[in-house]
């Protein structure tokens, strides 16, 4: 004899008192967020977030940008996420990178299209990535360089987006070395000025109105 359907009432059905709570934050990384692929997203949400890993989650909606030198899906706040989720380690592997880059419906050939800037094996320098990820924003050194800025910014939202001279020079040789056009000699020259300004004003931090560059292809 089959057994009954069983009945349950609303006093048997336990709900974790932390469920509200996750569904309520899960649905507003989401709109926050507006991933491709919801279903991608929301495992590497979930995987992140049992971990207690930084979340795949932008800080804002982002309009869609339509300036990028390739299509690659990806935008100021993907990066920006990205940092988030790998800036504690100098190096990342590359495996793990690439996992996150799905986590965020990115396409994977514009991953690799990405390395092929500046082949590797295995892992990456972050800080490297993150510039290269920037030149894929926009087709300058200009472009990338106000990017980068934003990112890493402690200040808030809209405000001078300043960073230490000593990151930006680094980030500014490694993609003007990439770029067969731009000689050492132009490279240095140009951040022996920058320098030079930011010594008369006594600070040590570049913000968005203290470098002007040439247009410059990446």
């Amino acid at each position: 004899m089959p057994l009954p359907d069983t009945m349950f009432c609303a006093q048997q059905i336990h709900i974790p008192p932390e469920l509200p709570d996750i569904l309520k934050q899960f649905t507003k990384a989401a709109i926050r967020t507006q991933p491709a692929d919801v279903l991608q997203w929301s495992a590497g949400y979930f995987s992140a977030l049992s971990r207690g890993d930084p979340l795949p989650v932008k800080d804002r909606i982002e309009m869609p940008v339509a300036t990028q030198k390739t299509d690659t899906g990806l935008t100021q706040g993907l990066l920006k996420v990205l940092h988030k989720q790998c800036s504690h380690k100098s190096y990342v592997e590359l495996a793990d990178l690439e996992q996150k880059w799905k986590n965020l419906c990115l396409p994977v050939e514009k991953f690799r299209a990405v390395l092929q800037l500046d082949p590797c094996e295995n892992k990456i320098e972050w800080m490297k990535f993150l510039a290269l990820g920037c030149s894929m924003l926009g087709g300058s050194l200009n472009s990338a360089m106000k990017h980068l800025c934003e990112i890493l910014t402690l200040d808030p939202e809209g405000g001078p987006a300043r960073i230490p001279f000593e990151t930006f020079s680094y980030v500014y040789r490694y993609l003007s070395g990439l770029d067969r056009d731009i000689s050492q000699k132009d490279t240095e020259a140009y951040l022996d000025t920058v320098r030079g300004n930011l010594e008369s004003r006594k600070t040590s931090m570049i913000g968005l109105s203290d470098f002007s560059f040439a247009a410059r292809r990446i």
